[in-house]
Parts: structure tokens; C-alpha cells; sequence
């Protein structure tokens, strides 16, 4: 809080007025405040009179300081509570709904309480195969409701795998889940350990997997303006738990069909499943563990030494990128030998001048989205070097992307021609208004 008083004509000050910070005071000064004001703007008084309105003054400040400390100040968030987070991050977005409301509001707890196996039944109708929306590894994934209408997934392991390495899969996504949160990660509600059940809850996102999305379910194709917007989803999603997240993690299986799309096309990443806990201390450069993944997203060098560190994820979402241009999957067996394995293929088609062959045929060609595609492809090539020094980090993706998305968008709306290619094609989905 500074004061400050203005010289009027005659060398006479005018009231003092009380300069407002916008991160401090929003309010308008009180009445103490104004009586200070007054006091101190009085003209020439007896020596008394001064000591006691000067004394005056001094009552009215503490009270001032006090009352707006109490009332006007705003209330700054302060970190989870055992949290050792001391960075602010641009990436992490307070979550509308955090990890434990959804269960406080029903059972006033305070901490990650699990679901009991009737609501698990309830909510799911006994595990009604109608729900069911997906099925993984891990075990089977359905659609199901709680008694406030809230939707949710509902995650159940095959019992009867439910082995070491399904265990361990378990406790890492609990333990992962339970750290985050992030608009463009999906959040756990809740969980069940009993028996031999076990049962991750987390929200419902509706629009299926991007992966289902590039190969047309349901006859329409991501434009690029919304391949674009995934593909920064995912970037500050990964550079959220790289960087943000209370403990760096890295990920281990970024893929297209671990990527969940909202009704508006937005991007959550998903599956924490192989995720683990990263480099946490000083001079130390990787972790030596089992290589786990996903065949056509594995970081060759990862699994060549076994040391992990957080570019095999930058690995993993170069695949992905090129993924998203060409929509062919990482390995196409039902190709020819030499468009077999999708990053290689690409990867001469660009060396050879001939990127826009690797532009998925479904999505029309202008002057603006060739030019993206080589940005993105160039960029992908990055992720993709051989060795992980050579590498760029998952918040420089997350800025060249958000540039090459800022140019498209900028082309596309001067270009006639790029707004033709645009409009032309109805059953590319995802036209939305460019901001």
C-alpha cells in the first residue's frame, strides 16, 4: 500500500489518496480510510490539535489495514496441502470439479475415499454389458451413472489376470491420477480395492478416442483446425506432468487411442497405467527400468539402454504428430513393406520434397494447411531424433505448436482460396469459428 499526496497551487497538498494494486485491492476506500484522508489534509492547527489528529490518523490506518486485510483483499489459492510444488505453471488450469469433491459432496470426506462395490453395481447396473464403452489390457471400460446424475467411466480389471504386472498397473494409476489435475488430463473420482476387484473411476469424457476419429467411425474426419487444437491439448497436457505436476512424471504409452476427445473436440490424455514417477534429483539423468509402451510409439533409444527419462515421451508424441497428419496408425501391416512403418515412410515423403503426400487424403489441400503440415512434420522429426539430447523439450512443442496453429488460423482467414479448400468438404468435422 503506498501513499501519495499531490502539490496543489500555492504549495498547498491536496487529499491523500491510497494507490489500489489490482492484485491487492479492488474495493473502493473505506470510510476510514477517507476520515485518514481528511485528517491529514487539514491546513494549519495548533501543536494539540496536530498531536491528537495526527494520533487520529494513525487509529484510522490500523483500522483501515485491518478491515481490508479481513474483507476487501481477494483470497489467493494456495497449494494442495503436502505438496512440494514452488513453480506456477501456464499449463496447469484449475479443475472445475477436483479429484475429491465429487466424493466429499456425498460422503463429506476429506481424502481419496473408494467407492464400496453397491455403488460400483449401482452405477453400472451390474457391470451391464450395454454400458460397456471399451476394453483394454487393463481389463473392460463402461459408461455409468451416479445418483446425482453425474456420468463417469468406470475402469474394471480382468479378474482373472489380475496378476503382478496388472497389480502394479493398478497402484500406478491410483498413485498418478491422485497428483493431477489439469483440463486436458481426465481425473479420478475414485477407486475400489476388494477382494478381487479392482475398479478405477474417472470422468466421462463422451466423443470416444482420437484414434477412432482418424479412421472415420461414424463417417467424419478431423479437419486439421481441430487436429491442431489436439495437438496442443496433448502437448501441454505432457508438459503439465513433466514440469507442473507435484513430482515429474512421465507417461509411458502417449498414443491415439490413450487420447480422449470432448463433444468440442478438446483433448484429455488418459490410461496411467505404465506411467511412473520421474527424475526428481540433481545429476541425475535417467531411470533405469523394464521398458514398457506401446509397439510404434516406444522410444528406440529407451529400449535399447532401458533408461527412461521424460524424451521418451517426446518420442512418443512425434509418432503421434505424424500420426495425426497422415491418420495411418504407427505400424500398417496391410501395407507394402516400405509405407509399413508410418514415421519412415514420412519421413522420405518429407526428405523428398513431397510432404503433402503424407496429408490424410481425407482433408482438403490449400496454401495454409500445406504449409502447416510442414511445420508440424518438421517439428515431429525433432521428437523423433535418434537421440534424446537431440531432442526438444514438451513445452517448446507446446509453444511451436501454438504458433503454427496461430498461423494457420491467421492464413486460413486471409486466404481466399485456403477458405474454400475449408468449406469444401462437409464431412470433415470439427469446423469451428477461428478466433
Amino acid at each position: 500500500m503506498h501513499q501519495r499526496s499531490e502539490l496543489q497551487p500555492g504549495g498547498r497538498k491536496s487529499r491523500s489518496s491510497f494507490v489500489a494494486t489490482p492484485d491487492r485491492w479492488e474495493t473502493s476506500r473505506s470510510s476510514a480510510a477517507s476520515f485518514a484522508s481528511s485528517v491529514v489534509t487539514g491546513g494549519s492547527k495548533p501543536s494539540v490539535r496536530k498531536r491528537n489528529a495526527f494520533k487520529a490518523f494513525l487509529r484510522a490506518l490500523v483500522s483501515f489495514f485491518s478491515s481490508s486485510s479481513s474483507s476487501s483483499k481477494p483470497q489467493i489459492m494456495s497449494p494442495r496441502p503436502g505438496t512440494t510444488r514452488t513453480r506456477e505453471s501456464p499449463y496447469a488450469t484449475p479443475s472445475r470439479l477436483s479429484h475429491t469433491s465429487l466424493r466429499e459432496s456425498r460422503k463429506g470426506g476429506t481424502n481419496h475415499s473408494p467407492f464400496t462395490m453397491e455403488e460400483i453395481l449401482k452405477a453400472t447396473k451390474n457391470f451391464s454389458p450395454s454400458l460397456k464403452i471399451g476394453q483394454g489390457g487393463f481389463g473392460t471400460v463402461y459408461k455409468a451413472t451416479l445418483d446425482d446424475g453425474t456420468p463417469i467411466a468406470v475402469k474394471r480389471a480382468k479378474k482373472s489376470m489380475y496378476e503382478n504386472h496388472l497389480g502394479v498397473e493398478f497402484q500406478s494409476e491410483i498413485k498418478i491420477l491422485g497428483q493431477i489435475e489439469h483440463l486436458n488430463l481426465v481425473r479420478l473420482f475414485g477407486y475400489l480395492e476388494e477382494n478381487d476387484e479392482r475398479v478405477v473411476v474417472t470422468e466421462y469424457v463422451p466423443n470416444g478416442t482420437l484414434r477412432e476419429h482418424l479412421d472415420g467411425l461414424g463417417g467424419n474426419f478431423l479437419e486439421l483446425s481441430a487436429r491442431l487444437d489436439i495437438a496442443a491439448d496433448v502437448a501441454h497436457a505432457v508438459t503439465y506432468l513433466h514440469m507442473y505436476a507435484d513430482y515429474p512424471i512421465i507417461h509411458r504409452d502417449i498414443k491415439s487411442s490413450n487420447i480422449l476427445l470432448t463433444e468440442n473436440l478438446r483433448a484429455k490424455v488418459a490410461d496411467f497405467g505404465f506411467a511412473r514417477l520421474g527424475i526428481n534429483e540433481a545429476g541425475v539423468t535417467h531411470i533405469s527400468t523394464q521398458v514398457k509402451g506401446t509397439a510404434g510409439y516406444l522410444d528406440p533409444e529407451y529400449l535399447r539402454t532401458y533408461q527412461l527419462t521424460d524424451k521418451s515421451d517426446v518420442y512418443s508424441f512425434g509418432v503421434l504428430l505424424v500420426e495425426l497428419m497422415s491418420s495411418r496408425r504407427p505400424i500398417e501391416r496391410r501395407r507394402e513393406l516400405k509405407e509399413r512403418v508410418t514415421i519412415k515412410w514420412a519421413l522420405k515423403k518429407f526428405q523428398q520434397g513431397k510432404a503433402i503426400q503424407v496429408l490424410d487424403p481425407n482433408m482438403p489441400q490449400s496454401p495454409a494447411s500445406n504449409l502447416a503440415l510442414e511445420k508440424i512434420l518438421e517439428l515431429a522429426f525433432q521428437c523423433l531424433a535418434s537421440s534424446r539430447q537431440n531432442r526438444p523439450s514438451m513445452r517448446s512443442c507446446a509453444e511451436i505448436l501454438w504458433n503454427i496453429r496461430k498461423d494457420y488460423r491467421e492464413l486460413l482467414s486471409s486466404d481466399p482460396l485456403s477458405q474454400t479448400s475449408h468449406q469444401r468438404n462437409p464431412s470433415i468435422s470439427g469446423d469451428k469459428t477461428l478466433k
